[in-house]
């Protein structure tokens, strides 16, 4: 059984090496997550220096990350790989969206066709997220520009009618981004009008202010006219 030994030890070596590589790829997966994370929060607070180190780093990590499982396809192509790129997607997009740059093409981030999609599904959110962040300070067209953005990313992403197997999940992506553009867009009429109550408020007062005025006015005349 001399070769069946021998059979199994090539086996363990095998499985050892796709362990390292899994942990390794977990580690930096892990770590782009972050680096994502914290390139949006910057973003959103308008740290562009932040936000630049971050989006830096995270494309250091990618690329380290797929050069790492290049010889390892399976893991590549595991779950937790791809949700760290997808999160590179969606850090990439939300930058480039919220300070009006040039929307990234999945050649130039690397990654695959569904990743990419289902990245810019959750750029959705930090869009909406940004938005309300925008109208507590009252209506502006700024809102209406990112609600733009949403709906255009939806536009693309209901046409994708392809299998599960295929887009890894898009299709429950793009029922969740719907709700959540229905939502901005209620928010932003609201806001609207508010600011248009406010403004015929402002006219009305002015008016009435006017009025109150010339009424004064008349009645000194009418005083200094019966002396």
């Amino acid at each position: 059984m001399r070769k069946l030994e021998h059979i199994a030890e090539q086996i363990r070596k095998s499985f050892d090496a796709r362990t390292t590589a899994r942990d390794h790829a977990l580690a930096q997966a892990r770590q782009l997550t972050r680096a994502c994370s914290l390139a949006i929060r910057a973003v959103h607070r308008d740290d562009a220096e932040t936000m630049n180190a971050q989006l830096s780093e995270a494309r250091q990590l990618a690329d380290t990350l797929r050069d790492s499982l290049a010889s390892h396809p399976d893991l590549y192509y595991a779950g937790y790989t791809q949700d760290a790129l997808k999160e590179f997607v969606e850090a990439n997009v939300t930058c480039a969206l919220i300070r009006s740059e040039p929307l990234q093409t999945p050649e130039e981030l690397v990654v695959e066709p569904a990743t990419y999609l289902n990245g810019l599904a959750e750029v959705v959110g930090e869009l909406r997220r940004r938005t309300l962040d925008i109208l507590r300070h009252g209506y502006s067209a700024e809102a209406e520009r990112l609600l733009g953005y949403m709906d255009d990313i939806y536009s693309v992403m209901v046409t994708m009618d392809y299998p599960d197997a295929i887009t890894n999940g898009l299709r429950r992506q793009t029922d969740l981004a719907r709700g959540i553009i229905e939502k901005t867009r209620g928010d932003i009429t609201f806001s609207l009008r508010g600011e248009h109550l406010e403004q015929a408020i402002g006219e009305l007062i002015a008016q009435l202010n006017g009025e109150q005025a010339q009424g004064r006015e008349g009645s000194v005349r009418k005083s200094k006219g019966s002396q």
